[in-house]
């Protein structure tokens, strides 16, 4: 199966300039690129898509570039924005720079070979590029009917009052043109001739292609009907079943880096997907093959309650992202809701995790040694777990009530129980109910 076919049938595939696909079937590696925006220290689950679109690349014989826009991220892209962003200054925009390639050697081999990736950053070449002599040089080439023609100035320069536009700055405008230019630099000095991306990115990556035919990049031009000599390729946005945009969580955006996602966090966002969203995320996200997919889509669908993909999924892109022990830790914490995983193998990062949306108080630490459980979880509660004493002793008596998972009687004082991590108690009534109390 060539690079095309594994695109299409994981539902990768979105549109190709002419004569991609027989450039690819060469036989010889070619290099491709994408790039990344810089201006966060870390990728997050809406790249990962792209990531995978170089990892394929690699694997189908071709060398993966990925440029990290130092330069172009210091200006942003104005395509599926609305408002200006932010800009960063150089040393952000490094320091990001390398959060991003240590999470891209998670997924890329990065070597010698003819094959191993690469990592750039634009802004090594736009640093000292001064500003007539990229006009006289590359905005020359480029007529402002053919930049104002792409569909992301359109949208932002029409002022439309229900697409929320603002306007488009000089700065965003020019964006398109810089983009152009890294992929005319890459042509020339890495022999670069395909630049890919999401299908948002269309106008950008053409825009590049249009660059390296008039400037000369490529072989000398005989006729316009001339074959380009550099192409492009994007892949599908995604969706969600319903339309919206894939990669947000109730909290935000899933994060690839531990500190601001953790293992768990993100190992649940993947476990919690929809069953109409799962087997197209299981194909994007992963390098399972078909017939191991289809094997997994077969026995979900005999047990949809076991979430057999889900599980499949969320441990095929955790432990890519974060390492075998990281998926187990979150595995192990996943199960302790449903009483299978043990409460004192948890960190405090991760308890707080599991319990973060339970109800949570504050109890005095001299409670412990001066209540018994009843008064503990009702009056030192302030009825948050139990609204009286006469509840709290009827549930114990029926055995209903556990307090760091050890059954309480009424007549237990509340320290019999020691606390996890020194300071955490979880309580639990009947099979779902918990709360977390915290000893200060």
């Amino acid at each position: 199966m060539d690079l095309i076919e594994e695109l299409r049938w994981r539902g990768m595939f979105h549109d190709m300039m002419p004569g991609t696909e027989e450039h690819l079937a060469t036989g010889q590696p070619i290099t491709g690129y994408i790039g990344f925006d810089p201006t966060a220290p870390s990728l997050h689950i809406g790249n990962l898509a792209t990531i995978m679109l170089l990892v394929h690349l690699q694997r189908a014989g071709h060398r993966p570039l990925a440029l990290v826009g130092g330069a172009t991220g210091m200006i942003g892209d104005p395509s599926g924005k609305s408002a200006e962003r932010n800009l960063l200054d150089e040393a952000a925009l490094r320091r990001n720079q390398a959060g991003i390639q240590a999470q891209l050697e998670k997924f890329l081999v990065f070597d010698d070979s003819p094959t191993g990736a690469l990592v750039v950053n634009n802004y090594d070449w736009f640093k000292d590029f001064g500003f007539l002599g990229f006009l006289r040089e590359v905005g020359k080439h480029l007529t402002v009917n053919y930049m104002m023609a792409k569909d992301s100035v359109k949208r932002r320069i029409s002022g439309d009052e229900n697409s929320g536009a603002e306007g488009l700055s000089y700065t965003e405008f020019s964006y398109q043109l810089l983009q152009g230019y890294d992929f005319v630099h890459l042509f020339r000095t890495y022999g670069c001739t395909l630049q890919m991306g999401a299908s948002d990115q269309w106008g950008n990556i053409t825009t590049g292609t249009e660059l390296i035919r008039r400037m000369g990049a490529g072989e000398p031009e005989t006729n316009s009907e001339q074959v380009p000599k550099a192409y492009a390729l994007t892949g599908q946005l995604i969706t969600k079943a319903d339309g919206t945009k894939y990669g947000k969580s109730e909290t935000g955006t899933v994060w690839l880096d531990a500190s601001l996602t953790s293992p768990y966090q993100f190992y649940q966002f993947f476990l919690n997907a929809a069953d109409a969203d799962v087997p197209r995320l299981i194909r994007v996200f992963t390098l399972l093959t078909k017939a191991e997919i289809e094997a997994l889509e077969a026995e979900h669908a005999e047990a949809p309650h076991k979430r057999i993909l889900q599980k499949a999924l969320a441990e095929q892109v955790t432990t890519r992202v974060h390492g075998t022990a990281a998926y187990e830790a979150a595995l192990a914490a996943s199960q302790v809701l449903f009483g299978g995983g043990e409460l004192a193998s948890l960190d405090e990062a991760t308890l707080l995790d599991v319990f973060a949306g339970v109800p949570q108080v504050e109890v005095p630490r001299a409670d412990l040694t001066e209540m018994n459980v009843v008064s503990l979880l009702s009056e030192a509660t302030g009825g948050v777990v139990f609204p009286s004493k006469g509840e709290a002793r009827k549930m114990m008596q029926a055995g209903g009530v556990s307090l760091n998972r050890e059954k309480m009687a009424p007549e237990q004082m509340a320290n019999d129980v020691t606390p996890l991590l020194g300071q955490y108690l979880v309580a639990q009534k009947g099979k779902k109910n918990y709360f977390l109390l915290k000893l200060v």
